[in-house]
């Protein structure tokens, strides 16, 4: 059975409006949807970087008690945490067979 959902833990954390700090997360596998469905986003075709804010907040499940990730809330994370997350995304997802 494959692996499709994976933990984190941010090194900074999210603040919420609220002043709540969301560390830990989960990560879903990214599905070929999830890469494309950006590039159709004017946001995107203005700012090809503005991608990574979309992917993340399609694949991230929940981070602490937030359960609806959107775009907005991955443009207020900090820059160490957006960094981890990009790193996180690319290792979960090219996982290779050990077998």
């Amino acid at each position: 059975m494959i692996q499709t959902e994976f933990e984190f833990t941010l090194p900074k954390g999210y603040l919420d409006p609220e002043g709540n700090l969301h560390r830990t997360g989960v990560m879903r596998l990214a599905r070929a949807m999830d890469e494309i469905v950006p590039m159709r986003d004017p946001r995107v075709k203005g700012n090809p970087a503005y991608a990574t804010v979309i992917i993340l907040s399609r694949v991230i499940v929940r981070l602490g008690a937030l359960e609806d990730i959107s775009p907005s809330v991955i443009e207020d994370f900090f820059a160490a945490d957006l960094n981890y997350l990009q790193t996180f995304y690319r290792q979960i997802n090219e996982l290779e067979d050990e077998a």
